[in-house]
């Protein structure tokens, strides 16, 4: 059975002033882990200069399959109304993108599914999930 220690004990116990020390070796091996992590080179900062333009093109392809698949989905509706709102997208997209839309976008919707596939299974092998 646990005894329930009184206030007076508590405070018996804290108001003792006896100096603590370490245990043999402790800061020694403090001070060298601080030694060793004062002697590390510093992180390799992120290249950023090089990143950017891949983040720019992939901005800018995410774009152009944005506005596919809102032109898909406009013609896919054969409205007057969809009509009218895939007309100027159209027109604002370059001639090589004007033409068979759909098979564009499906194709765009197998590789990106791809891509996450690939990503997903490479990470689970890299962590060694499987």
């Amino acid at each position: 059975m646990r005894r329930l220690i009184r206030h007076e004990e508590i405070d018996r116990i804290l108001s003792r002033e006896e100096e603590i020390l370490p245990s043999s070796g402790f800061a020694v091996s403090v001070m060298d882990a601080v030694r060793r992590e004062a002697a590390a080179p510093p992180p390799i900062p992120f290249p950023w200069k090089r990143a950017l333009p891949g983040m720019v093109v992939g901005g800018f392809a995410l774009a152009l399959v944005l506005i596919s698949v809102v032109v898909a989905i406009a013609q896919l509706g054969g409205g007057a109304a969809a009509q009218q709102f895939s007309m100027p997208l159209q027109s604002a997209l370059p001639p090589i993108f004007q033409g068979h839309l759909e098979y564009a976008v499906i194709w765009t919707v197998l590789a990106l599914l791809m891509a996450l596939a690939s990503v997903k299974l490479s990470m689970r092998l890299g962590s060694g999930g499987i």
